[in-house]
């Protein structure tokens, strides 16, 4: 292929599992920019509840991706599982739009939507598995290119669902269009997906339900997953302190909002493919320290932003970080437990549920201390903290060898 787009991507695995995520982001796309005023606004649901279902329904899907993880590896398959997965998104989200009341949104978020939600790291898992026998370059390419689908459908949907419901009285049709979504998701990984004999990849040892929960929270691979969480939380401190900074101490309006994270997300997708070959020549270590860096930077300098043309300037360095820290970690928390890419890919869950709280409590912590400005600048502490401990952990696991040939 053109070397814009690497060979790995000729695998119909992979490209299937690219096309699939894509459809999988566009499902929460269509949604999550409304999932509040839909929630409080058109249902009813007080700001404490809805607080406690979107803190709920994030646990529950940490639990449902380690068990379907660990059920999809001792398959050795995970076409079911995503088929399954595919059918509690259509549900979850039909339910909502057919029966619209507060009762079922609580329902759909509860049970439905975080079993679909587990889709995400079966779809990695599924790569993963595909990537079997590539090197270490390969699958960090691969994995890339994965994820920036996520991105891709991120730049595109919320301003389409937006546009189409501009005139709308109800943000409830976006809930159909996420249902139609996960359809056509099913239909990709039915019709699409390549199958594969579940001998082939069926993990050698069995671990029972309760012994992949053990695994998951065990002290080798908390340690990585904290330190992963914490760098990854930067872009949930982001995610709540760009509106607020943007019409508050930036003097911008909402629409400034939209545009930015829409620039920032584009970004994204240039730069994940650029880090990509970056981590081929420098290590993917030394990738994610050096987007870590860049990100703390950008956290830092938004805590200063006082005109518009400030945020806009900043774009370029929000998206290069942040395409290294939503891209490499994925291929790191796989390597924790190589062995099951269903049960490693399901860490990304794990990370996704961590970082978000950790975040909650630096901003919490911060704005309480010192307002959104340096709440901007504990973000970058907090981020350039999990990329020391990652460092540490690394060069404890690479003297520990050392020591033992010297015993």
């Amino acid at each position: 292929m053109s070397r814009l787009f690497p060979d790995v991507f000729r695998n119909p695995a992979i490209r299937a599992s690219m096309i699939a995520i894509f459809t999988f982001g566009m499902a929460g796309a269509m949604t999550a920019p409304y999932r509040s005023i839909v929630g409080i606004r058109e249902l009813g649901l007080s700001d404490g509840l809805y607080s406690f279902l979107a803190f709920a329904s994030a646990a529950v899907n940490v639990v449902i991706s380690v068990l379907l993880g660990n059920l999809a590896d001792r398959l050795g398959e995970y076409r079911s599982a995503m088929i399954g997965a595919c059918f509690f998104g259509i549900v979850g989200y039909g339910m909502v739009y057919a029966f619209p009341s507060a009762t079922v949104f609580i329902i759909s978020g509860l049970l439905p939507l975080p079993i679909y939600g587990a889709l995400n790291s079966l779809l990695f898992a599924n790569a993963r598995a595909a990537m079997h026998g590539m090197n270490r370059n390969d699958m960090v390419t691969a994995n890339s290119g994965v994820r920036a689908m996520i991105s891709l459908s991120w730049v595109l949907i919320p301003g389409i669902t937006g546009l189409v419901l501009s005139g709308a009285s109800s943000m409830l049709p976006a809930y159909l269009f996420a249902a139609i979504s996960c359809l056509l998701c099913q239909g990709i990984i039915v019709f699409s997906l390549p199958k594969r004999a579940g001998t082939e990849m069926a993990a050698a040892h069995h671990l029972s339900y309760l012994g992949a929960l053990r695994q998951v929270v065990s002290p080798r691979i908390s340690a990585h997953i904290a330190g992963v969480a914490l760098i990854t939380s930067t872009l949930h401190l982001n995610d709540a302190l760009l509106p607020l900074i943007a019409t508050g101490a930036a003097h911008g309006a909402l629409s400034d909002v939209g545009i930015l994270v829409g620039i920032v997300a584009l970004l994204e997708i240039v730069f994940i493919i650029v880090w990509s070959r970056i981590a081929r020549k420098t290590g993917q270590m030394t990738a994610l320290a050096a987007g870590t860096i860049i990100y703390a930077v950008f956290l830092s300098l938004l805590g200063f932003a006082s005109e518009p043309w400030h945020l806009y300037a900043l774009t370029l360095l929000a998206g290069i970080g942040a395409a290294a820290i939503i891209s490499f970690p994925i291929t790191y928390l796989q390597d924790l437990i190589a062995d099951r890419p269903g049960l490693g890919s399901a860490l990304i869950s794990v990370n996704i549920f961590a970082s978000a709280g950790i975040g909650a409590l630096v901003f919490a912590a911060g704005t309480w201390a010192t307002g959104y400005s340096g709440t901007a600048m504990l973000g970058a502490v907090t981020g350039l903290s999990g990329i020391t401990i990652l460092g540490l952990l690394q060069r404890r696991n690479a003297v520990a060898p050392v020591d033992a040939e010297v015993q």
